[in-house]
């Protein structure tokens, strides 16, 4: 039996100028990237210039921010509420009409699918809650030069937040990050991303099919299932190089120093059609004789010996 530390999670208020936001479940771990990345997604901030101070205290479970303009609650919360898919029960303010609305991406860089496999593994052995708990989200970023910070929560939401509240504080150019998760990309996921400048997100599992749409509008490349030696690109912003499946070389390209290619299945044992004909064929060949060497003789309607 492997033995296994349990998540946790904490009951933890946000409050704005003294005003309640909501009660969130979170680890208590980089809490204060997690305020930043929260108010950026939600647009109550622009940037860190906005807010005075962030203050926890322990022992009432209340995060006090201090922003340094005015801050309406009745006009926060008389947007629509979206609750976002999965556990949680997330909110979220902006809705997918909101979201196309956000700047399209514009970015030349390029990855390979050998890269962000790479380090899809660096980032889940730099995961030391995942490790420890085998029951916790993570999020990445991949910098420019190739190394990598890592935030984790146990909510997929909250992990993100927390490493785009690191990435807003170190005041990071977007376009020249990637944003890897350990969570499924639905649209809420696709919209925080979205409203920092991501130019590509990467996922061990899927995007649902409004994420991908959303990617597509805002110019934003999507890849999921990356695991092992496989990945799925979602999107074509051609900022992925796909070499795992190289094209196949044309058969002019071979000189005569180089070996023919190896003859496929088909062209040794002929196309599947003949193949399933010449097994019926032959099945029904033993069948007939098996019948002639034991002859069944119906005699009132049972059978006779042989």
């Amino acid at each position: 039996m492997i033995k296994k530390g349990c998540p946790e999670e904490y009951p933890i208020s946000l409050k704005l100028n003294g005003y309640e936001i909501a009660v969130f479940q979170l680890t208590n771990q980089d809490l204060e990237d997690w305020v930043y990345g929260y108010l950026f997604s939600e647009g109550l901030i622009d940037g860190p210039e906005d807010v005075v101070s962030v203050q926890f205290s322990e022992k009432t479970g209340t995060l006090n921010v201090a922003l340094c303009n005015s801050f309406d609650p009745e006009q926060m919360f008389s947007k629509k509420k979206h609750y976002t898919a999965g556990c949680g029960r997330g909110v979220t303010f902006f809705s997918m009409t909101d979201v196309k609305k956000f700047n399209k991406v514009n970015s030349e860089e390029t990855y390979s699918l050998t890269y962000l496999l790479k380090k899809r593994a660096e980032f889940a052995q730099n995961s030391p809650l995942y490790l420890e708990t085998g029951g916790m989200h993570g999020a990445c970023i991949i910098l420019e030069d190739g190394s990598i910070e890592v935030r984790e929560d146990i909510g997929r939401h909250n992990a993100v937040d927390k490493i785009i509240g690191h990435a807003i504080r170190k005041r990071l150019q977007p376009d020249r990050l990637v944003l890897l998760t350990t969570g499924r990309v639905s649209y809420e996921m696709l919209s925080k991303a979205a409203k920092f400048g991501f130019a590509v997100i990467g996922s061990r599992t899927a995007a649902t099919k409004q994420a991908i749409q959303l990617a597509r509008f805002l110019n934003i490349e999507v890849v999921g299932y990356l695991r092992g030696k496989m990945a799925t690109v979602y999107t074509s912003a051609k900022r992925i190089n796909d070499d795992l499946n190289p094209p196949a070389a044309e058969t002019s390209s071979h000189s005569e120093n180089c070996p023919a290619p190896a003859p496929s299945p088909s062209s040794r044992f002929g196309q599947p059609d003949e193949v399933k004909e010449r097994l019926h064929r032959s099945a029904l060949q033993r069948l007939s004789r098996l019948t002639k060497a034991l002859p069944l003789s119906l005699k009132g309607g049972k059978p006779s010996k042989y």
